[in-house]
């Protein structure tokens, strides 16, 4: 398990202080806050190896020149999932301001299960679309 993930009261259980006597675990929040670690819900994110992450790089560069009217012909478009069959099973990790998607604050995800409602909506320079709604039965 990533280290981030750890309870205060099961790093305190692995954690000696002086003399080899147990660290409770307020002390352990006390010195995380000190450090400027917060509980927090981890980035959940797509798994990207490093070629992902080097195409992801390479389409950035090669857009970032781009001007208002070639802008103006593009549609960007989202889709989220709101799971309706089970709790979603909230996960903090330890993180510092701006440390959102270091790679050990992320959690990665690959497929969902369960019943949920899909919701999809898109804008373009001149429009919106949506939203529109779907629901998706369980694998």
């Amino acid at each position: 398990m990533n280290i981030r993930c750890l309870l205060a009261s099961a790093s305190s259980r692995q954690t000696s202080g002086i003399n080899n006597q147990r660290t409770s675990a307020k002390t352990v929040k006390r010195r995380l806050s000190t450090s400027g670690l917060r509980a927090r819900r981890p980035y959940i994110g797509p798994i990207l190896i490093q070629r992902h992450r080097h195409q992801r790089m390479l389409w950035a560069q090669e857009h970032a020149v781009w001007d208002r009217i070639l802008w103006r012909s593009v549609v960007f478009s989202d889709e989220s999932r709101f799971c309706i069959d089970h709790a979603d099973g909230r996960v903090r990790v330890l993180r510092r301001s701006g440390e959102r998607y270091q790679a050990d604050c992320v959690r990665e995800h690959d497929g969902w299960g369960g019943a949920s409602l899909m919701m999809w909506d898109a804008i373009s320079y001149n429009d919106r679309i949506g939203p529109v709604f779907s629901t998706i039965e369980g694998r």
